[in-house]
């Protein structure tokens, strides 16, 4: 493995987009603890100290920026938030659609009109943020003070929203997930430690002993869970009839189509995330109001309402995003163009329908087994009592996926110059990642 590693440095252009993808994330890093201006740092340190819920949840997905309020306190939120309203509109509306497949010039009006309601996202969850601080005595200053923490955060924002962009068109995976995993794998040591001290100031009792064994020997069974879920697929077997052209024989083998169970990767988690954070976000310009009040304890993280919504959002997400990267009508039709067909299925439509009905049931389970890896360990963690530990589910399946997406990007890379994969079958061949 270390040697495979060793060959990507080989190849010029890997190399620069490695380093390239290195140097991102350090900048993304630095600019978490660069602090926003106005704001007790010490109050709010004793915030998150004592915190949990909400505050810990948003925290994680902006790399502990939050807890610092440096200028990436917003992290990637805004510009995710965008992006599910503009891919829901486009499915919505069919002018939409006709203008993102129309040309490249199309899909670029859909990435700047995403950009632009990044911008509104970021001013308004910006204002959200600065109320909630204000409300909690952490912040106290004028109205110009507030505004700077408006366009402070919201700048912020925006520059996280352009190195995600730079680091996918640059770097080595996808900019915006990269981005996520490096806050949430920068908040491991900090876990660890804290855990540790929990626990080594309960005594460790032989009770506290056992808690944490099952607690990292359920983060294991967690880690398999998401590498058994990324790779796990139905493959749909494919016959080509013989064609005789010339004196040449051609066709006549078998294969098969691998339909991936988790076919949307992280996204669903991403977007259910990311969008469950936005009504919390809201109700805190109403601090004190009975409604807002009510919103905010339906939208706390672990409470009974909240799981509903992440399950019901996670499942929608997983059906949704496959209808967008997955589509059985070119399968079709492009096997009955080179003369396969799906054994005992008529090529053309009979044969969309059949892979439709497949991935329907594939992802329904692909959907819920997604869902029940991200909330068995924040049940576990309130029945073992480890609160302070907030590494569950959600954070390991982002790492678990963004991780082997990478890796899979770089092995392509490798394999298309005949160097061998990161990842190597028993016997020396390679690809172990590529086999779907």
């Amino acid at each position: 493995m270390f040697g495979s590693f060793g060959d990507a440095f080989k190849l010029p252009d890997l190399k620069r987009r490695i380093f390239f993808t290195l140097g991102i994330l350090f900048i993304f890093r630095v600019g978490a603890y660069i602090p926003t201006p106005g704001v007790d740092r010490a109050a709010l340190a004793n915030l998150f100290n004592s915190g949990g819920g909400i505050v810990d949840f948003l925290n994680l997905f902006s790399g502990g920026a939050l807890s610092r309020f440096g200028i990436f306190a917003l992290g990637v939120a805004p510009y995710i938030n965008s992006s599910i309203v503009m891919q829901l509109l486009v499915v919505i509306f069919p002018a939409l659609e006709k203008i993102q497949k129309d040309s490249t010039d199309g899909h670029k009006k859909i990435v700047q009109w995403t950009r632009y309601g990044a911008v509104l996202f970021a001013v308004v969850q910006a204002i959200g943020m600065t109320a909630w601080i204000g409300n909690l005595g952490i912040f106290s200053g004028s109205f110009f003070d507030a505004a700077l923490i408006v366009i402070t955060l919201t700048a912020g924002s925006m520059a996280v929203m352009w190195l995600g962009e730079e680091l996918t068109d640059h770097g080595v995976g996808n900019g915006i997930s990269l981005l996520i995993f490096a806050g949430i794998v920068a908040r491991i040591p900090d876990a660890i430690i804290t855990t540790g001290t929990m626990i080594s100031a309960s005594g460790q009792t032989p009770q506290q002993i056992i808690v944490l064994l099952i607690a990292l020997a359920l983060m294991v069974a967690v880690v398999a869970g998401c590498i058994l879920l990324q790779e796990g697929q139905r493959r749909l077997p494919v016959q080509y009839a013989k064609r005789v052209v010339g004196n040449k024989v051609y066709g006549g083998q078998s294969t098969f189509i691998p339909l991936k169970v988790n076919q949307a990767g992280v996204i669903p988690i991403i977007f259910a995330s990311s969008l469950l954070i936005f009504p919390y976000t809201i109700a805190n310009y109403f601090t004190g109001n009975s409604v807002a009040d009510f919103f905010k304890f339906l939208f706390e993280p672990n409470s009974l309402f909240y799981i509903l919504c992440y399950v019901a959002l996670i499942i929608f997400f997983s059906y949704f995003y496959t209808a967008v990267v997955f589509n059985p009508t070119d399968i079709a039709d492009n096997m009955k163009k080179y003369g396969g067909f799906i054994l005992g299925i008529r090529p053309g439509q009979p044969t969309s329908d059949y892979i439709t009905k497949v991935m329907e049931r594939i992802t329904l389970a692909g959907g819920i087994f997604l869902a029940i890896v991200a909330l068995i360990p924040n049940i576990m963690s309130s029945v073992l009592g480890i609160r302070s530990f907030y590494f569950g589910g959600t954070a390991v399946l982002i790492v678990v996926g963004v991780a082997m997406d990478t890796i899979q990007q770089i092995e392509a890379q490798l394999l298309m110059r005949h160097y061998d994969g990161i990842l190597k079958k028993t016997g020396g061949k390679s690809g172990s990642l590529l086999r779907a």
